[in-house]
Order: C-alpha cells, then sequence, then structure tokens
C-alpha cells in the first residue's frame, strides 16, 4: 500500500511538472506571437491615433485660414476690378 502512495505521488508530481512546463511553453509562445505582431504592425507604417488627431486639427485650421482668405481675396478683387457690363452679341449672319 505504501507503494502504491509512492506511485501516486511520484504520478502527481509527474503531472504537475508536465503542467507546469506545458504553461511555460505556452506563456513563451504567446510571448514570441506578440513580439512577431509588433513587428509586423510595426512595418506597415501606420500611424498613432494622437498624431492622427494632432494631423485632423492641423487640417481643420488650414481649411478654416484657407477659406477667411479666400473671402479677403474676394473682397479685394470686388473692390479693385470695378464690374464690367455684360458684352453685346454680334447680329447672327445669314446664310
Amino acid at each position: 500500500m505504501q507503494s502504491e502512495k509512492h506511485i501516486f505521488d511520484d504520478l502527481a508530481k509527474m503531472i504537475n511538472g508536465v503542467a507546469g512546463t506545458m504553461a511555460g511553453a505556452g506563456r513563451e509562445a504567446e510571448a514570441t506571437m506578440r513580439e512577431r505582431m509588433r513587428e509586423w504592425i510595426g512595418g506597415l507604417d501606420l500611424i498613432s491615433r494622437e498624431e492622427f488627431d494632432a494631423v485632423k486639427k492641423m487640417a481643420a485650421k488650414a481649411r478654416a485660414e484657407n477659406d477667411s482668405l479666400l473671402k479677403r481675396i474676394e473682397a479685394l478683387e470686388g473692390k479693385a476690378a470695378p464690374k464690367k457690363a455684360p458684352a453685346k452679341k454680334a447680329p447672327a449672319k445669314k446664310a
């Protein structure tokens, strides 16, 4: 009976060792996969959310400035160039 207990103890130790080894291998495989995904994503030339938001703000500001300058140009051109009367059409020639 004592020898049976030793067999079960040894079997339990072995199973625990295998489980620990498998868990360690799983963690190592997961870490390796994460690192490979980081390398792959890093090579895609993506930008962060903060960079995207900063560029979006810059574009909105540039658009507003462009609209403002366009209105100023239209106002200046309106003052500088008098409006011309529409040209008269030449009479149609008879064939």
